[in-house]
């Protein structure tokens, strides 16, 4: 049995989106359901709310104070990005869980962390706040743990939707490779297969589309065949994943049909593929039902891998 952390808190769900938005605290209610049997094997610490400082290794102060603003006066910074009044004081716990997790392995006192925060953070660049996402939790994560002695890291993507801000913010670093699979022609628009980063940090991004309605067979092929080899070759200290759920058959904002029994097979991959440290943090899943089930059944992987 691998000694895991499930990081969470209540003041995740003070982050009021309103009652129609789909990254609503009903999520991590749902989870917290689902993973309830699980808690007696789990550690759970409690995570930290970060400073300002820790936010400008990835942020600029015009993001940052943006959200601060908008929070201030229970603002939407745009359509799907919602501020309410707790929602700079949540978003820095949400970081806060990734530097909880670092910590708490850099200590020993686990090997592998789930990160069950919300907002979730892999679409805010460095520069702006966008999709649901308000800071870059495993961006953040990322240059903290390179503090720690995690000199390379890697960051596994598989949410429905590129992680933009996260590719945007290690565009040009050759210490942190980037490799994501998504849907192809969803949300936001980027991460195409020539999309490999520039300057030092040309191929240390890859990017693998999903056509819609592809399903395990073409999720587990890019993770079986094409995953190991860049892992092997990078050859990271730590992996860092962006566990978003909404890849599933059953979710309202994606046309895959990826089933629970594929997200398991996926992240046992995912951990069968180094024998390192693994931190996953929660990004998307908006059928709430199936994402408890596929946050259990990779921590269930986790625990046992």
């Amino acid at each position: 049995m691998r000694d895991v952390a499930y990081i969470s808190d209540k003041i995740y769900l003070l982050h009021d989106t309103g009652a129609m938005h789909p990254e609503s605290k009903a999520r991590l209610n749902a989870i917290e359901d689902a993973v309830l049997s699980l808690k007696p094997k789990l550690h759970t610490p409690v995570p930290v709310c970060v400073s300002d400082e820790m936010l400008l290794t990835v942020h600029l102060c015009t993001q940052i104070e943006e959200v601060m603003e908008c929070s201030r006066v229970a603002a939407s910074i745009d359509s799907d990005t919602v501020c309410s009044y707790d929602s700079y004081r949540v978003a820095k716990t949400a970081v806060g869980a990734g530097i909880t997790a670092i910590d708490g392995i850099v200590k020993g006192a686990f090997e592998r962390a789930f990160c069950a925060v919300r907002p979730p953070g892999h679409h805010a660049t460095p520069s702006k706040a966008m999709g649901f996402c308000l800071f870059n939790n495993i961006a953040i994560a990322a240059k903290y743990a390179q503090k720690q002695g995690f000199e390379k890291v890697m960051i596994i993507d598989f949410d429905v939707h590129h992680g933009n801000g996260t590719q945007d913010t290690f565009w040009e670093d050759d210490t942190v490779f980037y490799f994501s699979s998504h849907q192809a022609f969803a949300y936001p628009g980027t991460g195409m297969e020539d999309h490999i980063g520039e300057g030092p940090g040309k191929g240390y991004t890859r990017n693998f589309l999903m056509m819609p309605d592809s399903g395990d067979a073409e999720l587990l092929d890019i993770y079986q065949n094409d995953l190991p080899k860049y892992v092997t070759s990078f050859d990271p200290d730590i992996i860092l994943v962006s566990a978003g759920y909404d890849l599933h058959e059953s979710d309202p904002l994606a046309q895959l049909n990826v089933t629970t029994e594929g997200i398991r097979e996926m992240v046992r991959t995912i951990l069968k593929s180094a024998e390192i440290p693994f931190v996953f943090f929660l990004e998307g899943g908006y059928n709430v039902k199936a994402l408890g089930e596929n946050v259990k059944v990779t921590l269930e992987e986790m625990l046992t891998v």
